[in-house]
């Protein structure tokens, strides 16, 4: 089930048309524009409902993504490193979306860093596949990982704010 919130923020992000990955040499750069579109547009909900929790850019093939995603509690911003690449059988398959500094922290993690979804947002992604882009994956995928796994992390002493580690 999605709750009503999931539900408002899935309605605001566009959903798109163009079924194409990386190796469709002719429809990929419409579909890259279709998933920039769609990441503006989240970006721009967030940042109105004051929920700006990351920036991304993508090299300029549109195939290897990278940027920052930030958890904030307590008055205090956890900032990490994220990437991912576009499988070649997208938009079949989600991206695979890494934080690299938490390799190894949690055990909702794959080896390199990669958070794990196949529970939840997997399934989704398939149902709704070629409808879904970059800003779903991040705002089904990261988002919901990131409130669920940053602050059990930051609870057991296993992530720690900048400023704390530099008094230690």
């Amino acid at each position: 089930m999605v709750d009503a919130a999931t539900k408002k923020t899935l309605g605001a992000i566009p959903i798109l048309k163009t079924k194409a990955g990386p190796r469709d040499k002719d429809e990929w750069p419409q579909r890259l524009k279709e998933e920039f579109g769609s990441l503006i547009k989240y970006i721009q909900n967030n940042k109105e409902a004051d929920n700006d929790w990351f920036r991304i850019e993508s090299n300029k093939e549109g195939t290897r993504w990278f940027g920052k995603c930030w958890y904030i509690q307590d008055y205090k911003k956890y900032e990490f490193e994220l990437e991912f690449d576009i499988p070649v059988t997208y938009p079949a398959t989600s991206p695979e979306i890494a934080i690299p500094k938490l390799d190894g922290k949690t055990a909702k993690m794959y080896r390199g860093g990669k958070i794990c979804l196949t529970e939840h947002f997997k399934p989704l992604w398939s149902r709704n596949a070629p409808k879904f882009g970059i800003a779903h994956a991040l705002a089904l995928g990261l988002g919901p990982w990131l409130a669920v796994e940053i602050p059990d992390l930051i609870s057991r002493g296993i992530v720690k704010h900048k400023d704390d580690q530099a008094t230690e």
